[in-house]
């Protein structure tokens, strides 16, 4: 599907924020190792989403949403569904870094989109991006020593 205005990239933002809140709830359910650390994720997660809505509704206006334009096919930001009982939790992690670096994409191709016309929106996408690449490193690290 394409997204071609804000509030689509904003609500696609949202899933993308829930959908990843939900693969590390099941983590940490399911294979409870330092549950406390998937779960700050999904913490994290409601948050960034609260912080892209905040400056989406500052700055929207119908004059905006009529006029500005994304081009966003989201098949390129498709994510893994969550882990399963059978799966290994290396499997797990591998796909949480793989999720990690599609919705990092996601952040910043919205925000290079956006940057010609807001200041507030591509900024917060690009802090966005900046929070989940930080994430990735953290699993990485994460994933040598625990697996």
């Amino acid at each position: 599907m394409e997204l071609v205005t804000a509030s689509a990239v904003m609500s696609f933002a949202r899933k993308l924020e829930e959908d990843s809140a939900h693969f590390y709830e099941e983590i940490a359910a399911t294979f409870n190792r330092d549950p406390e650390v998937f779960l700050s994720f999904v913490k994290e997660n409601r948050r960034n989403i609260t912080q892209a809505e905040r400056a989406y509704y500052g700055v929207i206006s119908d004059a905006l949403e009529g006029c500005f334009s994304f081009v966003i096919d989201t098949g390129k930001y498709e994510i893994a569904p969550v882990p399963g009982k059978t799966d290994s939790f290396l499997n797990a992690m591998k796909q949480a870094l793989e999720i990690e670096k599609t919705i990092r994409n996601f952040y910043t191709d919205a925000a290079e989109q956006s940057k010609a016309f807001l200041a507030d929106i591509p900024r917060v996408f690009k802090l966005l991006a900046k929070i989940r690449e930080q994430r990735r490193a953290n699993l990485e690290s994460y994933l040598v020593e625990k697996a």
